[in-house]
């Protein structure tokens, strides 16, 4: 791509003015500086801790770009591994998830433990006394921790912490986290998929609005022919704000008109689940208190962690992450986040929101790899150089329609791709 002295964006708040300038959907060297200034210095989501429930568990993903596997070891701790021998290279884990004592290369039998130590390594009497194998554990992200359950690594060690980064959004994350007295658990499976479409649309997508109701009228054909109808009738409900959490985090947070679980009128779910609906919210209230139990369980909330985090907590709760491949192709995965001890009939419903809805063969989630691939094909005319960001952005309270959010997100992006890149000193290890 020929190259261009253009700004990504124009941010012109007296005019109430929002442009992003369309390359940075499609040229593959903006791709390699988000590769540097983002994924390898923001702190990125590398799974929870209710995937590992027991020492030996184990879970092998890639985490932007990076073979990782999330194990907790013999002593109970969990850790975040770098999924590559010390030896050549080779990927010692090569199973999505299980349980293991150890981890064994398939080239050369180097041996590690559940803590990452190397413990076998066959001839050893062929090395020198140079060799120690305490040098030569599997090596782990110079930062790795965890906020309520939830497990994230940066391989920035002059970055900040990780409670700091998550600034505002921390509010958010405990409206979540305090759905369970026992805690929120990934709930088994995953859904992987992808789009022919550059990955910051779906950051874009995640918390959109305006969207909802010209994107997804089968849901709510499908609502109103089952004989369902929804509180508010559609998501510009009275108790609505778009919020921006600092550090390019954002969210929505409104009146949950479709049924959920812990949701009092829980519409979708029948009139005989009433009273143990009823229950479970006098349970929030006796814990948090009323006003805190009803913004638990009456409100949805669609949650962006930057860089490529969301956590929508809908009709149901689920948790995405999504990675670029190449400019114009991202891979994404998704969960459902549950609370530990929910009933097996609370269960099933939650699930069946969450695949109803959000499922990659569900009402929307189709709806919108489609409108995404749409956008990415429409910025081959290179003619229309800038899309429009502006909406809402001289409201002093805008709406969850508005895009307040996606700003959020793109302010924090321009200054981490454009600001000067200096040497910082390096943690002590």
């Amino acid at each position: 791509m020929e190259k261009s002295n253009e700004p990504y964006i124009l941010d012109d708040e007296t005019a109430g003015l929002f442009r992003v300038n369309r390359r940075v959907f499609i040229d593959p060297e903006c791709l390699e500086h988000e590769r540097r200034r983002l994924f390898d210095k923001c702190w990125i989501y590398a799974g929870h801790e209710s995937e590992v429930p027991h020492a030996g568990d184990y879970r092998s993903r890639n985490v932007a770009g990076h073979p990782m596997i999330l194990v907790r070891g013999d002593d109970n701790a969990i850790r975040v591994l770098l999924n590559t021998c010390t030896h050549r290279g080779a990927m010692v884990c090569r199973q999505k998830a299980g349980n293991a004592k150890t981890f064994q290369c398939a080239y050369h039998a180097w041996t590690y433990n559940s803590r990452g130590q190397l413990v076998g390594v066959p001839g050893e009497d062929s090395y020198s006394d140079a060799f120690k194998r305490e040098d030569m554990a599997l090596a782990t992200p110079p930062q790795v921790d965890s906020y309520r359950g939830f497990v994230f690594v940066c391989f920035d060690r002059a970055a900040q912490s990780l409670y700091d980064y998550l600034a505002g959004a921390r509010e958010y994350l405990d409206l979540v986290a305090d759905q369970c007295q026992l805690g929120m658990k990934i709930v088994a499976g995953q859904q992987s998929y992808s789009a022919r479409a550059n990955w910051k649309l779906l950051v874009e997508n995640s918390y959109d609005g305006y969207h909802g109701l010209p994107t997804h009228q089968r849901y709510f054909t499908f609502l109103a022919d089952a004989g369902i109808q929804m509180k508010g009738g559609n998501i510009s409900t009275q108790h609505q704000r778009a919020v921006d959490l600092g550090n390019g985090h954002a969210v929505l947070e409104y009146d949950s008109p479709w049924g959920r679980p812990i949701a009092q009128w829980a519409v979708n779910f029948g009139e005989h689940r009433k009273a143990h609906f009823e229950e479970l919210r006098r349970r929030f209230e006796e814990r948090f208190g009323a006003e805190r139990a009803q913004r638990i369980c009456e409100t949805s909330r669609n949650l962006g962690i930057f860089p490529n985090l969301v956590i929508n907590d809908i009709m149901a709760v689920t948790v995405r992450t999504f990675y670029p491949v190449s400019p114009d192709y991202m891979e994404v995965n998704a969960w459902a986040l549950a609370p530990a001890d929910e009933s097996a009939e609370d269960s099933a419903l939650r699930l069946d929101n969450f695949l109803t809805f959000l499922g990659p063969g569900g009402f929307a989630t189709p709806d919108d790899v489609e409108m995404l691939e749409s956008c990415q094909r429409g910025f081959a005319n290179r003619e229309v150089a800038w899309s429009d960001i502006s909406r809402g952005m001289k409201r002093e309270h805008p709406s969850i329609t508005d895009e307040l959010q996606m700003r959020a997100f793109w302010r924090r992006w321009n200054q981490l791709m454009t600001e000067p890149q200096i040497r910082r000193a390096r943690k002590a290890a």
